[in-house]
């Protein structure tokens, strides 16, 4: 759409408190843009509203929390829009696959690929 001549813009991320913060920090040192909820401020604040704050922030919200999961249902169902949710269980995945699996999809997905589902990594 339109022609900013800007391909392949990396997406924004939204950490959840529940992603370890090695993964924000290698995450960064790739270059990428990841804002934590203990940065901004909503590191206590319940799921839902995490999620309206990706909304408001239009940072895709990634998280290894699985109420999350029945928050997007829900959205889904209202026909609430999201910018995405990009979860990961807490076991059977290890950080390294973590943090290439969230490089992949910020780098190679498009806005409207994401938007208004939950993806599951690893994506194979």
């Amino acid at each position: 759409m339109g022609g900013s001549g800007i391909l392949n813009m990396p997406l924004s991320l939204y950490m959840d408190v529940h992603v370890p913060l090695v993964v924000t920090e290698t995450l960064r040192r790739y270059g990428l843009d990841v804002l934590t909820s203990q940065e901004d401020g909503t590191a206590t604040e319940e799921d839902e509203l995490l999620l309206e704050r990706s909304v408001s922030l239009g940072r895709v919200l990634t998280t290894q929390d699985q109420d999350f999961l029945k928050i997007a249902s829900t959205w889904q169902g209202q026909g609430r829009g999201f910018p995405g949710i990009l979860f990961s269980p807490q076991r059977g995945i290890t950080l390294g696959v973590l943090i290439v699996e969230l490089q992949i999809v910020l780098t190679c997905s498009d806005p409207q690929e994401l938007a208004g589902v939950v993806t599951f990594l690893p994506l194979q």
